[in-house]
């Protein structure tokens, strides 16, 4: 069985540094906000279309908005991420797109509570949509090309919500 890269690994990748830069100047509810909505409007998409009725990352997505409306606790929404969006995850070895995307659910879920998993979203979310556009036999080449395009636009929809001269930017530590 061959084996897919399951996610971005270079962070000083040109087309992840302006968003890295950017996530590093917005707020821990701004990159909730924004992670959220990007993988609710990107990244399901992928997931649904190769694994219809499979409702586990969205679940993971409406569990962090509802602790964002004090709704839930914490670890109700942890145990969702890891055991259910996380769980999908690894049940889809044969299919790149739709683990990259699960996974990339999780991570923008998990940015409720950790800010630097923002990044996550873009490692596996970029991947996702590559696999998906091009296919799973595509070359690295192809895949990085795909990869940094979607990369841009999800920098330009952070940059959309994003707040100007925001007082309370998130602490990040990129211990990629």
């Amino acid at each position: 069985m061959k084996k897919y890269r399951k996610m971005l690994s270079d962070i000083n990748a040109p087309y992840l540094q302006p968003l890295m830069r950017l996530i590093e100047t917005q707020s821990k509810a701004t990159l909730a906000d924004w992670a959220l909505d990007y993988a609710e409007a990107h990244m399901l998409p992928v997931y649904g279309k190769h694994c219809p009725g499979d409702a586990r990352p969205r679940h993971a997505l409406t569990a962090a908005r509802a602790w964002l409306a004090g709704e839930v606790k914490l670890p109700y929404v942890k145990n969702i991420i890891l055991n259910e969006c996380h769980a999908a995850a690894r049940d889809l070895k044969h299919n790149p797109a739709a683990q990259a995307a699960a996974r990339a659910c999780g991570q923008a879920a998990a940015t409720i509570h950790a800010p630097a998993h923002s990044l996550g979203l873009a490692l596996y979310g970029a991947l996702a949509v590559a696999y998906d556009k091009s296919g799973i036999d595509a070359d690295w080449e192809t895949l990085v090309g795909l990869a940094a395009e979607e990369c841009a636009k999800m920098e330009a929809a952070l940059r959309a919500v994003a707040v100007k001269n925001e007082p309370h930017p998130a602490k990040i530590n990129w211990n990629c």
